[in-house]
């Protein structure tokens, strides 16, 4: 018996050490050197204050910005202590009655716009984080924020383009609009007194 302990044992702390210490060492010091943003959280500073990550959403309400997917995390939204979806199928008729709700609340913030609502204005994301919209979707508020902000639909649009992340090697995924990165351009550009 002892001749089994023994080797087992020596080998259980032998892996504990490489598996359990120098492992996590070795990766967490080979992504600070080789991707040291990603490393800490991929985090936006402005004015050496952290505003937030570029990998998680923020909720935004006021007119003059531009809105995010809605969340279904809980207790409150985008808490990123607690990622995932509503769970609700597209039969459910809670999640018909949650969408009824967010797209009446998207016309009553910009009344004159008759277009389709993009289907990520509407429904949460998998993760519930998500800090990208569709270009459909600043498109469709484009409207909305130039009135609150009293600019042209043209300078807002160039700022959309600037915050447009285009597909990798122009084939893996679709364009998307970073929202706190678009926002934090807008308030740089056409200082506001809010950064909400």
């Amino acid at each position: 018996m002892k001749n089994i302990l023994r080797p087992a044992l020596v080998l259980f702390i032998v892996l504990t050490f490489l598996t359990g210490i120098v492992y996590p060492l070795l990766v967490t010091g080979l992504a600070q050197a080789l991707f040291p943003s990603q490393a800490h959280g991929s985090l936006i500073v402005r004015d050496g204050k952290v505003v937030g990550s570029s990998l998680i959403g923020q909720q935004f309400t006021d007119p003059s910005h531009f809105w995010g997917r809605p969340s279904a995390t809980s207790p409150m939204a985008y808490n990123a202590s607690a990622s995932g979806g509503s769970n609700l199928g597209p039969m459910n008729p809670a999640l018909t009655d949650v969408v009824k709700d967010r797209v009446a609340a998207l016309r009553a913030a910009d009344p004159t716009n008759l277009a389709a609502i993009p289907v990520d204005m509407v429904t949460a994301s998998a993760s519930g984080l998500d800090p990208h919209i569709s270009l459909a979707a600043a498109q469709f508020q484009l409207g909305r924020v130039a009135t609150a902000r009293k600019l042209s639909a043209q300078a807002l649009q160039v700022l959309i383009d600037q915050a447009t992340q285009r597909p990798i090697l122009g084939l893996l995924g679709e364009p998307v609009v970073n929202v706190l990165q678009l926002n934090l351009a807008l308030d740089a550009h056409f200082s506001h007194g809010n950064t909400r």
